[in-house]
């Protein structure tokens, strides 16, 4: 324009070898009175960023000039600072389309100083912005949140995108904070690039037209994970076998997520169930889920901690537990706080502000570890966490629509028709989504369903219409499923109170701790025909059980303070002395014990607290965590027992009689003179079928009944994973279903 208008342009070069830097005292040498000067901070292409304060101690230099600083990419810079209306001789303008995204629109603003305003204001048309765009702009100034999520984001795309350019040995980076970068091709091949990736369908911009750069440059954007993949993709073919890091640890595996619209919908089940139907199909699955929170965790072969839910997605896919599957497992520890525990290692407690900073370091390890599985299986089924809904939770999501969108999943959202309000939930989900997380949900699965399916046509009409996704099955309500469940609201509910048996049997109570961990410990029992297992809350309903079980705790100082609250001590202590059996797992088995000291304030503040002193020994507990697989013998009985240790605490005391003997020669458990009062650190020591059922046996003899003698309903989950994955196939469109996993 200038040139047209026959004004003399000098251009100023910026020279690579100084990475493209604007020297401010150079340049105020050469600015005279009169001038206009442009300068581009962030520029275009180069993204090198001018200072502010160098900016503003330039134009004081020469009051008589003016200068005209593009800002249209710095609200893509942290914590940039914008130079608009500091100085009576700066001017700037801002574009909200490119960091808006809003192209149609082609709104922008700039700040000029009064003498300059009021003469553009003379010979721009009265209507330069149409009222839609002005209402759009003036929102868009309120919106933090999304000038925050967008920067972040922004940062964290461009990382991972200079981490896979940087693999290749033919290319040069320059550095850039905004959501482009620079690129030179040291052999000078940038239009042979250019026209490999136009061929791959993929845009670059050469910058041979720019002045002070040739041909060898090219700029290409930061756009999404899913692009910034193919343009890694794209450039590895151009360099024949030069091959990025980050693309050849990814590959496009299949992949499928399920999310719900609450907790407890059902998806970690439903997440089982197709990892059977695939497995069945031939295919290599496996289950993931970024992050879990739950007191239900289990120890891999390889002494890692896991929650239980992937454990069983795991046995489902016929699988080993794997901690890549759970990167990421919360354990709370109060009403505020967690123990974090991070590919299968605790790395300390934190409240929830704590957690949230943390995030940002703990989402690469679930990306890398879903990376690692995607290249290692056909498939991956992925689980989400809550409701993607949660509209406060959003912002700092780890586990629902931003690693659906990392994983480039299509989502089905899972809701349990069972608690009312499913179609709402369905539609309201989806209206609190983002516009980028709703293209993700390619459709809904009702669960928990009693009744004829043929009946909620119209109400699937109904959402199909509101939403334009459809509900791809009914599920029914599968009573007695015999899978463990993950979360302890089931087991709050009432879920592991069996019916009492119409024969001969024995009462086992189980008393539900406030911070009760892996009570799967328990589930053995349910399918035992002469055993009424009862979850107690309150002293008043223990009654007269044959044995009592203390489950495990993730506070134990605090689960003990509140069962003396609750007024528990003196009912167990007079069980106790009727004869009753009584034992301790884990956590429960420290409170049997005299003591239990907490020197580093693990659990606690509390330093110190009384036991129930039914076992003579006391526990102190260590910030070391015992993560340990074992298999041995219950030296009572000779029965072979198995299971995991996940704990803190080092207990020891008077011992009476060994309890456990492991394979490894170490030894576990305390139990009375009586051999009625016992306790071990051995999580899953019922789930043995041969030891369960010698405990029930002497249960009974001491009841006056027969010992049955013989194994009465085999702990073995594989019917059970067998029958939901019948019954799930037949509920669903399989076919819809295999097409979103491209299969």
């Amino acid at each position: 324009v200038a040139e047209l208008a026959e004004v003399d342009v000098k251009t100023i070069e910026l020279l690579p070898e100084q990475g493209f830097r604007l020297d401010c005292d150079s340049l105020a040498d050469q600015v005279e009175e009169g001038d206009l000067v442009i300068i581009g901070s962030p520029n275009n292409p180069t993204a090198t960023l001018v200072d502010s304060e160098d900016l503003k101690a330039l134009a004081r230099s020469v009051p008589g000039a003016d200068f005209l600083v593009d800002e249209a990419f710095l609200d893509f810079v942290e914590g940039a600072t914008s130079v608009a209306g500091s100085e009576d001789n700066i001017s700037t303008l801002h574009s909200l389309t490119k960091f808006y995204g809003i192209p149609a629109l082609r709104l922008g603003l700039g700040v000029f100083p009064r003498r300059i305003a009021a003469k553009l204001g003379d010979r721009i048309p009265p209507w330069s912005v149409n009222s839609l765009a002005q209402a759009v702009g003036l929102h868009l100034f309120d919106d933090s949140d999304y000038a925050e999520e967008t920067r972040r984001s922004c940062s964290e795309l461009r990382r991972d995108l200079v981490s896979g350019l940087k693999q290749f040995s033919g290319l040069q980076l320059f550095d850039s904070r905004v959501n482009y970068l620079l690129l030179k091709l040291r052999d000078r091949r940038g239009p042979e690039l250019v026209r490999h990736l136009l061929e791959q369908k993929i845009l670059v911009r050469s910058c041979a037209n720019y002045d002070g750069l040739d041909d060898s440059y090219i700029r290409v954007a930061v756009r999404t994970q899913r692009e910034n993949s193919r343009l890694l993709e794209g450039i590895s073919t151009f360099f024949h076998g030069q091959t990025s890091k980050k693309v050849s640890r990814r590959k496009p595996a299949a992949s499928l997520m399920f999310q719900g619209t609450s907790s407890n919908a059902g998806k970690s089940v439903l997440t089982a169930a197709f990892c059977r139907i695939l497995i069945d199909e031939g295919l290599r699955v496996a289950p993931f889920k970024a992050q879990n929170m739950s007191l239900n965790s289990f120890v891999t072969h390889d002494g890692l901690e896991m929650g239980r839910a992937q454990v069983v997605q795991a046995q489902a896919a016929r699988l080993d537990p794997d901690i890549r599957m759970n990167p990421i497992l919360l354990k709370p520890n109060s009403d505020t706080g967690s123990q974090i525990i991070v590919r299968g290692k605790a790395v300390g407690n934190m409240n929830v502000s704590e957690y949230v900073r943390y995030k940002e370091e703990a989402v690469h390890s679930a990306h890398d570890c879903y990376d690692e599985l995607a290249a290692d299986y056909d498939v991956v089924l992925l689980e989400g966490a809550g409701s993607p809904g949660e509209v406060n939770l959003k912002s700092h999501d780890i586990v629902n629509m931003q690693m659906a969108r990392y994983a480039e999943s299509p989502v089905l959202l899972v809701g349990d028709i069972d608690r009312g309000g499913i179609y709402a939930s369905f539609v309201g989900t989806m209206e609190v989504l983002d516009q980028w997380e709703r293209e993700l949900v390619a459709g809904f699965l009702v669960n928990r369903f009693r009744g004829q399916a043929s009946l909620l046509q119209s109400a699937h009409d109904y959402v199909a219409g509101h939403t334009g996704r459809e509900v791809m099955g009914v599920i029914p309500y599968l009573h007695d499923l015999g899978i463990p469940e993950e979360d302890s609201v089931s087991f709050k509910n009432g879920l592991f109170n069996s019916r009492p048996p119409k024969g001969d049997h024995v009462v086992i109570a189980a008393l539900s701790l406030p911070h009760i961990s892996n009570f799967t410990d328990l589930e053995p029992f349910l399918d035992e025909p002469d055993v009424h297992l009862r979850i107690i809350d309150h002293p008043d309903q223990l009654g007269r059980p044959d044995a009592v079980i203390l489950p495990g705790s993730k506070n134990v100082i605090g689960d003990l303070t509140a069962l003396g609250n609750q007024g528990f001590s003196e009912p167990l202590m007079q069980l106790a002395q009727n004869g009753c059996e009584i034992v301790g797992i884990c956590g429960g088995y420290q409170m049997l014990g005299s003591r239990i000291e907490d020197p580093h304030g693990i659990e606690s503040n509390r330093r110190s607290v009384t036991g129930l002193d039914l076992l003579k020994m006391a526990t102190v507990l260590d910030p070391e965590k015992s993560l340990t697989r074992q298999e041995g013998v219950h030296v009572p009985s000779g029965c072979p027992i198995h299971g995991y240790e996940i704990h803190h605490g080092v207990s020891g005391g008077q011992h009476d009689n060994e309890l456990l003997r492991f394979e490894s020669g170490a030894s576990c458990g305390t139990v009375d003179s009586s051999g009625r009062i016992w306790g071990s650190y051995l999580h899953g020591i019922f789930d043995g079928d041969d030891f369960r059922r010698w405990f029930i046996d002497r249960l009974r003899s001491r009841q006056g009944l027969p010992a049955l003698e013989k194994v009465q309903a085999p702990y073995n989950l594989e019917p059970a994973f067998d029958r939901l994955a019948d019954v799930v196939r037949r509920s669903v469109d399989m076919d819809r279903i295999m097409a979103l996993l491209g299969l």
